[in-house]
């Protein structure tokens, strides 16, 4: 039974990914900072380790078979975010490689590329420009990866169970526009929280042939158009759907007047479509589609979307 480490097991992608490695049967060693994680299924234990401290990182690894780094700092103090998504990617990759791991898959962001119009857009044609803090240190934590021999993959949007940031944040900026904007025409890549912990836990156990690339995009190979991504939002979170359609700077007008900004809207009217097919190929598996994905989600939404004191 391999033994897989998985950092960051208490967070949104995190939990999806313990679920998944639970359901094959592995061996887990959990690490979570702030998020309590408990040790649900046979085989599993919870070591408390903390990527600032690296100390605490110390013997982790021993005897693992494969490392899956899902930890990062979203936001926050610079220097925190220094310390969680650069310093302590590199020092847990440190104690990796000591301990002999044979596999390292770090999830990382799509983030990293910056801003821009991506169309079926692969790694190994972009290059990175992260435009934030955060987005800077995860790609400072993906070069320690590499160069460990690591694997990386960037996801762009994921929604599912936990999401607390890509369907809220979509969720508020429908109720603060009157219309849709130039008919929400540019598509988007997303996958679903439960395939990309399949596609993680999957490139951990892979054999070393089986990977053909250092980083994968990992989304479904076809992208959704944003007005079919809007609409499930829409539904989830109660929005009538608007009747008008808005001007580029209309929108911007608007959104500026209740404390937006344009990068807010910015990603929703510019493709952002990347080439995830080699991940798919490579792992002999395949996501599911957005509609019926997100349909198994709709429920959980409608709860976490709720004003607050309704029902």
């Amino acid at each position: 039974m391999p033994t897989v480490v998985i950092t960051g097991a208490g967070g949104f992608i995190g939990r999806h990914v313990v679920r998944e490695a639970g359901r094959r049967g592995l061996a887990l060693r959990l690490t979570a900072h702030h998020t309590k994680v408990r040790a649900g299924v046979p085989g599993t234990t919870v070591v408390p380790a903390d990527l600032t401290d690296p100390d605490s990182l110390r013997g982790l690894c021993d005897g693992a078979d494969a490392l899956l780094h899902c930890a990062s700092q979203i936001g926050g103090p610079d220097a925190l975010c220094e310390a969680v998504n650069a310093r302590g990617t590199a020092a847990l990759v440190a104690e990796a490689r000591r301990a002999g791991v044979a596999r390292i898959v770090h999830l990382s962001t799509a983030a990293v590329y910056g801003r821009g119009t991506f169309r079926r857009a692969r790694p190994q044609d972009l290059d990175r420009a992260p435009v934030s803090v955060t987005s800077r240190t995860r790609a400072a934590g993906e070069d320690a990866v590499l160069a460990a021999g690591g694997t990386v993959v960037r996801p762009h949007l994921v929604y599912g169970e936990g999401d607390t940031r890509v369907v809220p944040a979509l969720a508020r900026l429908l109720r603060g526009l009157p219309g849709t904007v130039e008919g929400w025409r540019a598509r988007v890549s997303a996958v679903a929280a439960e395939d990309l912990a399949r596609a993680l836990v999957a490139a951990a156990l892979a054999p070393a042939e089986r990977l053909t690339a250092p980083v994968y995009h990992a989304c479904h190979p076809e992208p959704v158009p944003w007005h079919t991504f809007l609409r499930a939002v829409g539904d989830v979170a109660s929005v009538p759907w608007p009747e008008r359609d808005l001007t580029l700077d209309e929108a911007y007008d608007r959104l500026s007047a209740r404390g937006g900004s344009r990068h807010d809207l910015d990603m929703l009217v510019t493709d952002h479509w990347f080439d995830g097919d080699p991940l798919w190929a490579d792992l002999d598996c395949a996501p599911g589609a957005f509609g019926e994905r997100f349909a198994r989600y709709e429920d959980w939404y409608r709860r976490a979307l709720a004003p607050a004191g309704a029902g």
